[in-house]
């Protein structure tokens, strides 16, 4: 057991932190250990709603009134 955990840490290591991240969920996913939340599954059929065309007119809002530092208000 201890040489599988060894094996396993230092595969991990080789890792970007992103990647590890995503170890750690898969994880947490097999162990059943997950946070209380919403199941990515019933998240899914939410992919799409939104027309591209308003994604889009988001993304240049948020470009437009969030890029913006305003040194006067500081």
């Amino acid at each position: 057991m201890d040489n599988l955990k060894t094996e396993l840490l230092e595969q991990i290591e080789k890792l970007t932190l992103s990647q590890q991240n995503q170890v750690l969920d898969f994880v947490m996913e097999l162990s059943g250990d997950l946070p209380d939340g919403t199941p990515l599954k019933e998240l899914l059929k939410f992919a799409g709603a939104i027309p591209s065309e308003d994604l889009e007119q988001i993304k240049q809002a948020i470009a437009e009134g969030c890029e913006q530092v305003y040194e006067s208000e500081w």
